[in-house]
């Protein structure tokens, strides 16, 4: 396995997980519809086109394309945009493998914990715990769903449910520490599956490496924390002044709308069965993983 493909390689996990990559002497290619400073081939998924030559290429692909789930106020489009940026894209890859004559042989899928549902309380979800019913799982499982149908070209495929990812540069961290003093989100008793983003693309280059893997894991951290717990740990460790005084919910309803469920729910997810494959956290307790994120 020399050549990786990846969808999403400009975005945040997408670009670390290159530079890990080619550090490690793999060559990688993205599929982007715009010229890259990165070897890449020609994708347009609104009009379903891909660059035949990209399959042909590649020995595994790595498929983190979705537009963000947070970017922007949920109105009908949107949630149209997010739904379908995940399961056309999908689907255009299951249709660029099929048509390959030389396949790649691993697929290693973004997924998210999002497919439990919006709030699972204080209950430990693993891998097997059923889907949720909102909108958020009514889009993981589709995905998923267009994801299987790549493995049923025999491909092994790995899919990673993502949890909170920790990064000072970007994404849930970036946004909790915005206003001028962190605070709780509604009670700050919801549960935060979190995983540092240095642990997550090592988690991925893990499932691309470990040739047994085969099927769903949960990419979190193995010590979920409350919104509570979190928010003041990244304070402390950025300098911030912190209040545990929690935002209110309806304000959040406001000033979000249906996008609130996200912060005001959560998920107490497990890591039980990717640490049970091997694989070892570089910074599994909250605090070393903000003191590396904002003091290094």
């Amino acid at each position: 396995m020399k050549n990786i493909l990846i969808t999403g390689g400009s975005g945040l996990i997408g670009r670390k997980i290159t530079r890990l990559l080619e550090q490690k002497g793999y060559a990688v290619a993205w599929l982007s519809r715009s010229s890259q400073d990165q070897k890449s081939f020609s994708w347009d998924i609104s009009k379903l086109e891909i660059d035949p030559q990209a399959m042909e290429w590649a020995d595994a692909v790595i498929h983190l394309a979705g537009a963000g789930v947070a970017e922007k106020r949920w109105t009908a489009e949107r949630k149209k945009t997010i739904l379908q940026s995940r399961t056309q894209s999908t689907s255009l890859l299951y249709h660029a493998i099929e048509q390959a004559e030389n396949k790649p042989d691993t697929l290693i899928s973004a997924s998210a914990v999002g497919y439990y549902g919006v709030s699972t309380g204080a209950t430990l979800i693993d891998e097997n715990s059923p889907a949720g019913d909102d909108f958020l799982s009514q889009v993981t499982r589709a995905w998923e769903n267009e994801v299987k149908q790549i493995e049923s070209l025999h491909i092994r495929t790995v899919i990673l449910r993502i949890g909170i990812v920790l990064d000072a540069q970007g994404g849930a961290l970036q946004e909790m520490l915005k206003p001028p003093v962190a605070a709780p989100l509604g009670t700050g008793a919801q549960w935060m599956s979190w995983i540092h983003i240095e642990d997550l693309v090592r988690m991925f280059v893990y499932a691309l490496e470990k040739t047994t893997l085969q099927g769903i894991y949960n990419a979190v951290g193995p010590n979920p924390a409350t919104n509570q717990q979190l928010t003041y740990e990244a304070a402390k460790a950025k300098g911030k002044p912190y209040v545990g005084i929690g935002v209110p919910g309806f304000i959040l309803k406001l000033v979000l709308g249906e996008m609130a469920s996200m912060v005001l729910g959560g998920n107490r997810v497990s890591s039980q069965k990717i640490q049970k494959s091997g694989f070892q956290y570089e910074y599994p307790e909250l605090v070393t993983a903000m003191d590396e994120l904002f003091r290094k």
